[in-house]
């Protein structure tokens, strides 16, 4: 314990006690040294927090990127193992396609050799056509020189004679007829039978159908195999994410248990009665925290709310904002009583950045004045650091402050600003008690 002076006693206990009092004084001087030092120390801590904090973001993202990617890397996999199926079903079809075409080639083949034995019946009748005209002549002529005995067979030989004509003529239109008939089959034939020195029109599609194919499916077998790579790395930098995503949880675990021991060490020196730096800020913050909890205490005696009312904890989104804003059944009543004593408080030193009442779970129903402008629609940059009442600030330092039920509460945290802007500050937090029952807390946040 430290002795502090005392103002009666003799001149010689008065002498006695002289270097008693300057070592008392370098004591306290070392310890407001102290202070000062460990409250540094909690400032580059909270900044080191925050800087953790900002790069767990990023690897959560980058994470939570190459999940993704690893998905569409999937289903592209899927894709491409897809491609290469239908490819070799493609392939087979083609082969079915050609073996067909054989098999009508062979038809067709066997078609012109009916018909080539058609067309030599045909040429065969033709023969038998002409010499039987011929017979029918020699008789027509033997007719005319039996005179009127062969007169009738004269007339069948010349029925027969004309018949046989006919015959001819018939026979030499089947033959002309296939003859036309055979060079289209031949045509057909030639079409359809492969000739890998000259290839048809049709074995010419097939081979570019064929190498389309080939083509493909040599495609899809290098793309499978880059995706495998590309798999195989998409794997070791999720893993390497993983690994990253633990040890920044290590180090920023290390960094909050440094934070607070700051803070506790700080709080420690200012409960011995020494006259830290901070304490000022703290019976500030002791002193509003009463004045709010007395207004609260009328206003409940005088029946404005009850105390259901004022202890809602049903926090009602408002539509359209952004940061997400709420609204409770206290919040009329803040609106009117804690103004007068928020705004004093701001007033109190420059260093002061904003003094705040929030309920139990974080929930600021009415800010500073400078800080409770109506957001603007779709710019929530601006709206964050410059709407920041009916929001629920349920962080680190904002619950640790709204459930802190000690005589007050130090903390030092790094503050969102919006638009990427941060400010390191120390908060000093009393409770607010109405009727005995824990309501909130009173939040200080002042400069370095």
């Amino acid at each position: 314990m430290f002795r502090w002076p005392k103002s009666a006693g003799s001149s010689s206990v008065s002498t006695r006690e002289e270097p008693a009092r300057r070592d008392d004084g370098a004591a306290l001087n070392v310890v407001k040294r102290l202070s000062r030092s460990i409250s540094t120390v909690g400032k580059d801590a909270a900044e080191v927090r925050g800087a953790l904090e900002d790069t767990q973001r990023v690897v959560q993202a980058q994470g939570q990127a190459m999940q993704a990617l690893a998905q569409q890397l999937n289903q592209i996999g899927q894709a491409q193992t897809a491609i290469s199926t239908a490819t070799a079903q493609s392939a087979a079809a083609v082969q079915r396609a050609r073996g067909a075409l054989g098999v009508v080639g062979g038809e067709v083949v066997g078609m012109a050799t009916t018909l080539a034995q058609v067309s030599e019946a045909a040429a065969e009748i033709t023969k038998i056509s002409l010499q039987t005209r011929l017979v029918a002549f020699n008789a027509a002529v033997e007719a005319k020189h039996a005179g009127d005995a062969g007169r009738g067979f004269a007339v069948v030989a010349e029925a027969v004679k004309a018949l046989a004509g006919q015959v001819e003529s018939s026979s030499k239109a089947i033959v002309s007829a296939i003859s036309s008939l055979q060079d289209r089959i031949d045509r057909f034939s030639a079409e359809l039978t492969e000739n890998r020195d000259k290839p048809s029109p049709i074995h010419a599609a097939f081979r570019e159908v064929e190498q389309d194919v080939q083509r493909i499916s040599a495609s899809a077998a290098e793309s499978s195999q880059q995706m495998s790579l590309l798999n195989e790395r998409a794997h070791e930098l999720e893993r390497e994410v993983l690994e990253a995503t633990h040890g920044l949880k290590v180090a920023f675990d290390g960094s909050d248990r440094f934070l607070r021991m700051s803070e506790e060490l700080v709080e420690q020196i200012a409960e011995s009665g020494v006259e830290v730096d901070d304490m000022p800020f703290i019976r500030a913050a002791q002193q509003a925290a009463d004045e709010i909890a007395a207004l609260l205490e009328t206003a409940l005696a005088n029946g404005q709310i009850s105390q259901t009312d004022l202890f809602d904890e049903s926090y009602r989104p408002i539509e359209g904002t952004a940061p997400q804003q709420h609204t409770t059944r206290f919040c009329q009543l803040t609106d009117r009583l804690f103004p007068a004593v928020q705004e004093k408080t701001l007033g109190f030193s420059d260093k002061v950045v904003f003094c705040i009442a929030a309920d139990r779970n974080g929930y600021i129903a009415t800010h500073n004045r400078k800080y409770c402008q109506p957001q603007r629609p779709g710019d929530t940059v601006w709206n964050t650091a410059n709407s920041r009442y009916r929001r629920v600030f349920n962080d680190r330092t904002g619950l640790a402050s709204a459930r802190n039920k000690r005589p007050f509460l130090l903390q030092t945290y790094r503050r969102d600003m919006g638009g990427g802007r941060f400010v390191v500050l120390k908060e000093a937090t009393a409770p607010i008690m109405v009727g005995g029952k824990h309501w909130g807390g009173l939040r200080l946040a002042f400069n370095f």
